[in-house]
């Protein structure tokens, strides 16, 4: 707790706001405008919005949020696979809380599991497997849902299955990489970006080499950060200063979580497991090389392949923005059912129902930015 207290130190945080307000109003006089940031972490998400930096710093920068949110970017195809899936007799569906209020086209697994569905809610993949081999006459298909940070658990469940004989386990892998997504946003000419927030959990992964594409490529400062208010803060007086000082790097500022190589004995795990696949995002469509599915020689933990489940024709809500939001080309508030035909009561899109989606935080948090 002593590590922590710190960076929650009010004191820091009040003079980092003043740092970064000082050199940001300079980079919005150099620019014309104000300086944009997308973060591409749905936690940085909310804890930006819950320290109230959007309103604090709006009149100098204005932080987008991008696809960060595993649940928000999982395509409706795949949610609706998903919940095929819970329709299957025999089979158990096992899933982290997040996915169960999700919209798929027509239903959700919540309201699958109101109709007597069975799905289970998990804290831990390895708690599926432990609970496949309890219940044996019962197929169990958890849904591997996330970013490089959960995937590592999802691998190891697999080889806790295998090496356990649990043979009623399998996975149903919708896992994204992060670096892939950004280069698509980076290739749209509609965005017009001055750096990037970088996400800290998926960056313990893949390690911040991973991310110096961003610099080398695409001239973009960006910084690794961590959750508390003040690294964030310090995370955008590196911004602001590098902008100041016509500096490109990528640089880490969680140093006391994130390495340069990352964690390698996950990333082992991972490539031991999965492979790279060409997924759809929810937004985006399909994009190389961006996605993880299990090797064929694990094919019997692979969900997709062993049930053939009858999936209808994608439907999208109308009106939803889900997609450009994901983007960064909207902010919640432009999105025209935000706070009216679409709330957390009553979600429309993922954005909305996710701990870690945008409009979930605006909503709770910045609902004023939009009046």
């Amino acid at each position: 707790m002593q590590i922590l207290d710190r960076f929650r130190d009010p004191e820091v945080g009040k003079a980092l706001l003043g740092k970064v307000t000082e050199q940001a109003k300079q980079v919005a006089e150099r620019l014309g405008r104000r300086a944009v940031f997308m973060e591409v972490c749905g936690t940085h998400t909310v804890a930006i919005s819950k320290a109230g930096l959007r309103s604090l710093l709006g009149d100098y920068i204005d932080l987008r949020s991008g696809p960060g949110c595993p649940v928000c970017v999982t395509d409706y195809g795949d949610i609706d696979r998903m919940i095929a899936l819970a329709r299957t007799p025999g089979v158990s569906l096992g899933t982290f809380g997040d996915m169960m209020r999700v919209p798929g086209s027509y239903t959700s697994l919540e309201k699958e599991r109101a109709v007597g569905a069975d799905v289970q809610i998990f804290y831990s993949p390895a708690d599926a497997v432990e609970w496949a081999r309890k219940h044996p006459d019962r197929q169990m298909v958890f849904l591997g849902v996330g970013f490089e940070t959960t995937a590592p658990g999802i691998a190891l469940s697999i080889l806790q299955a295998k090496t356990q004989g649990v043979s009623n386990y399998s996975v149903y892998t919708s896992h994204k990489l992060v670096p892939p997504a950004m280069h698509a946003i980076m290739a749209d000419p509609e965005l017009r970006l001055d750096g990037f927030i970088l996400p800290g959990h998926a960056t313990a992964i893949v390690g911040r080499n991973a991310f110096q594409f961003v610099a080398d490529q695409y001239n973009l400062p960006a910084v690794v950060t961590g959750f508390e208010t003040t690294d964030i803060l310090d995370c955008l007086h590196n911004l602001v200063d590098q902008l100041l000082q016509d500096q490109v790097r990528v640089d880490n500022g969680y140093s006391r979580v994130v390495k340069d190589e990352g964690n390698v004995r996950a990333q082992a795990l991972m490539e031991q497991f999965f492979e790279v696949a060409d997924v759809s995002w929810r937004g985006f469509g399909v994009i190389p090389g961006s996605g993880m599915v299990i090797r064929p020689e694990f094919a019997a933990f692979d969900a997709a392949k062993r049930f053939d489940a009858v999936v209808p024709e994608p439907r999208i809500p109308k009106g939803c923005r889900c997609g450009d939001l994901l983007k960064g080309k909207i902010n919640p508030h432009e999105c025209r059912l935000f706070g009216t035909a679409c709330t957390p009561i009553n979600p429309v899109g993922p954005c909305m129902v996710s701990s870690e989606g945008a409009c979930a935080a605006y909503y709770q948090y910045d609902r004023r930015l939009g009046k």
